[in-house]
């Protein structure tokens, strides 16, 4: 009868050890981080690479946050473009999200950039908003 009691015992216990819970793979969250000269200096690079103009690109502002995911250390950054136009004048301000890898040698990759198109624009936004970088829609948009 005691052994039956001891094993009952034993067996009602092997349901309660507990899990550390596993990260949520679709939190997208940063902590955000100031902008340093240097981080400046990357993102800035980075994005005129890619522009037909570079000279003209003028920069707003920019939002920062460092995150891991999939045990790759990036850091995000959000914030909005303008480039000058082939008629000589400059257009809007437009959005732009991009990730840094430190681990990686400061790699750089542009993730998106809006081309005054609503859709482009909203995409950004929202990419940058389940980050934890809410950019402010400088061209908001009446008709959507």
């Amino acid at each position: 009868m005691r052994n039956t009691a001891q094993l009952l015992l034993a067996a009602s216990l092997c349901g309660c050890v507990t899990t550390a819970p596993k990260p949520d793979p679709g939190d997208q969250r940063v902590n955000p981080i100031p902008i340093s000269l240097a981080l400046e200096e990357i993102v800035t690079t980075g994005i005129r690479q890619r522009l037909q103009d570079p000279a003209s690109t003028k920069f707003g502002t920019m939002l920062a946050g460092e995150r891991t995911l999939g045990g790759r250390q990036q850091i995000v950054v959000c914030g909005h473009v303008i480039v000058k136009k082939s008629s000589g004048g400059y257009g809007t301000e437009e959005p732009f999200a991009a990730k840094i890898y430190p681990d990686a040698g400061s790699t750089f990759e542009l993730v998106a950039i809006g081309d005054e198109s609503p859709k482009t624009s909203l995409l950004i936004g929202d990419t940058c908003r389940a980050a934890g970088l809410a950019i402010r829609d400088s061209n908001p948009k009446a008709d959507l």
